[in-house]
């Protein structure tokens, strides 16, 4: 085959009336549970999302050999053998040589290290079940497998997808709660059964921590130098770091899945699922921003650019740009704040959306979004109150 004949083979799978274009494809390694032979986890070295058709146009050639484990209008899973990884590197040779000399054609590296698994014998795990597996997602629909989830979290991690693009409901169903051991997921039921022997033979795992979810440094390298996780139990795998910057403090930091940062921040505080942080903003030590996961909140929170929240303070509207919370106090939809008239125009100057009131009084429902305010509790009468914020938040250049 030539390149020539490689791109008429894509043409032609393409134009072929059957052919659905992939939303993301990618060959993972699953971990298999041994007692109950379900996919515990799935690990992709290639995430493809919106691009390379031309190696999609290849796997689902290969996937008519291969081992059929799930199938559905939004969704399909394969089980990759050796029929599969034949006709793949067959179709892909006229680019073999670029990718083994060169840093290019990701897919082919993966496909050659199949290769190097079967020779070892490595392709299947116990009982027989494939250890390696083709999944595509066609449509953005609920996920109908591990496999699906597992693509999507790191869709998300990478930024391929942006934060609560992607719809993930079902995924705590799908997913298993392991015990982790480093990167290795264990069924609870299988250390249950097996405890006294594993322990006796001084085989019992060290548990890390157990949870559906691995953490976000098990799955993803991060994508630029200058970000830094000072531990890695406080980010979960579907998190995002943003474009380089971003810095995570150990202590009561956390970062949850379809959350994160846009840019570079300091994150000293909790990062709830669904929230999303603006770059330039500072979340101080303890500080809280409620998510969607439980708790009644049905709204997602978007934190703006260059904004603070104070050590132990709690947020539960969006804030705009150039927004401060003070330490210890709540931001909640139903707190009412005191605006002074005076302010109220100047935060009107900047929000031209904002209705002043007569009253004095706004709840936090009818602040929110809104850039440029400072919220605060009067030091002498505990009253909250708001008004223009008058200080610049910048981060520390040198960390960041």
């Amino acid at each position: 085959m030539t390149k020539n004949d490689f791109r008429a083979f894509v043409e032609e799978m393409s134009s072929l009336s059957t052919y659905k274009a992939p939303l993301g494809f990618g060959i993972c390694r699953v971990d298999v549970g041994r007692k109950s032979g379900k996919t515990l986890c799935a690990t992709y070295p290639v995430l493809n999302w919106g691009e390379n058709f031309g190696s999609f146009a290849v796997f689902l050639k290969a996937s008519e050999s291969a081992i059929e484990i799930s199938k559905s209008e939004s969704e399909s899973v394969y089980g990759i053998n050796e029929e599969f990884i034949a006709q793949a590197l067959e179709l892909f040779s006229p680019y073999i040589p670029e990718a083994l000399s060169t840093q290019n054609h990701a897919n082919i590296k993966v496909l050659l290290e199949l290769k190097n698994a079967y020779d070892r014998g490595e392709l299947y795990a116990r009982g027989g079940k494939s250890r390696y597996r083709f999944c595509v997602i066609y449509a953005d629909s609920k996920c109908e497998s591990v496999e699906s989830a597992y693509m999507k979290l790191l869709a998300l991690s990478l930024g391929k997808a942006p934060l609560r693009s992607l719809v993930l409901d079902g995924i705590f169903g799908l997913l298993e709660n392991v015990a982790w051991s480093g990167n290795k997921p264990y069924e609870l039921s299988y250390l249950r059964e097996k405890e006294i022997e594993l322990k006796m033979r001084g085989e019992f795992p060290s548990i890390d921590f157990v949870d559906k979810f691995p953490r976000y440094l098990m799955q993803v390298l991060p994508q630029y130098d200058n970000i830094r996780l000072l531990d890695s139990a406080k980010t979960r795998f579907g998190a995002y770091l943003g474009s380089g910057g971003y810095t995570q403090m150990p202590g009561a930091s956390y970062v949850n899945f379809n959350a994160g940062a846009m840019g570079a921040c300091m994150n000293e505080g909790r990062i709830s699922s669904s929230v999303i942080i603006g770059e330039g903003t500072d979340v101080g030590g303890g500080a809280s921003i409620l998510g969607v996961l439980s708790g009644g909140n049905s709204d997602p929170i978007s934190i703006g650019k260059n904004c603070l929240l104070g050590v132990n303070s709690a947020t539960g509207i969006s804030l705009g740009d150039g927004c401060i919370v003070d330490g210890g106090i709540a931001v909640l939809a139903g707190t009412i704040f005191f605006i002074s008239q005076e302010e109220a125009q100047k935060i009107k100057a900047i929000n031209k959306d904002f209705e002043i009131k007569e009253s004095n009084l706004y709840k936090g429902r009818e602040l929110s979004g809104k850039n440029g305010i400072h919220f605060r509790a009067d030091s002498q009468s505990g009253k909250m109150i708001a008004f223009r914020s008058n200080r610049e938040i910048k981060l520390n250049s040198d960390l960041h």
